[in-house]
């Protein structure tokens, strides 16, 4: 009679493969193993620390508020603040922007990202880009080209991209694309803003 086999069944060794985006390849293995390094590192940062300000990038926040100080300006008086219209236009840009790239690159997140993630919608499950990144650094740039503290702005938008990798949230190349993702959009959003202003007479700008 043939010995049996001792060897562990097919779709457990599939079930215990890394999972990672085919688009980053190598680039996301080197990414990874960089990510897992700093996030060990860095443990001792009170995580108390680190969700106060995955807190404070959360677009739970920023996309109502901006919104409904728009609206009430409406109401209140015949001019609308075109710092408040840009805002709003970079911030619907970055849910559409940064969802579909989700969508299309459909990185995992960290194997030892905790479960006390809140997940608003089915994308949030993927890894890249750092939607709390593109935000920030969005809401940075363009709260600084209207005069408000730049280094406070940036300070904040570093800080909350770093919390991101320090949770666990993230991979290092998610939120450096989702820095720069934000910055695109905040130019973008001011091209549209000066359209806007040209076209529409009750925008003061």
């Amino acid at each position: 009679m043939a010995p049996t086999s001792t060897s562990p069944p097919a779709k457990a060794q599939v079930t215990t493969a890394p999972a990672k985006s085919p688009l980053l390849g190598g680039i996301g293995d080197l990414d990874s193993t960089v990510s897992l390094r700093l996030h060990a590192l860095f443990l001792p940062v009170p995580r108390l620390l680190l969700k106060a300000l995955e807190v404070a990038g959360d677009g739970r926040i920023w996309l109502p508020i901006p919104i409904s100080l728009l609206l009430i300006s409406t109401t209140t008086s015949s001019e609308v603040s075109p710092l408040l219209a840009g805002l709003v236009a970079g911030l619907v840009l970055d849910i559409l922007f940064v969802g579909a790239a989700k969508l299309v690159v459909r990185r995992p997140r960290p194997a030892y990202n905790a479960a006390d993630m809140y997940v608003a919608v089915a994308a949030d499950h993927w890894s890249f880009p750092s939607g709390h990144s593109s935000r920030a650094f969005l809401v940075a740039v363009f709260l600084a080209a209207g005069g408000f503290p730049r280094g406070a702005l940036f300070l904040w938008a570093a800080a909350t991209s770093a919390s991101r990798v320090l949770l666990g949230r993230h991979y290092v190349l998610d939120v450096v694309a989702g820095a720069c993702l934000g910055v695109f959009e905040a130019w973008l959003s001011s091209l549209l803003l000066r359209s806007m202003c040209a076209r529409i007479s009750f925008l003061v700008c």
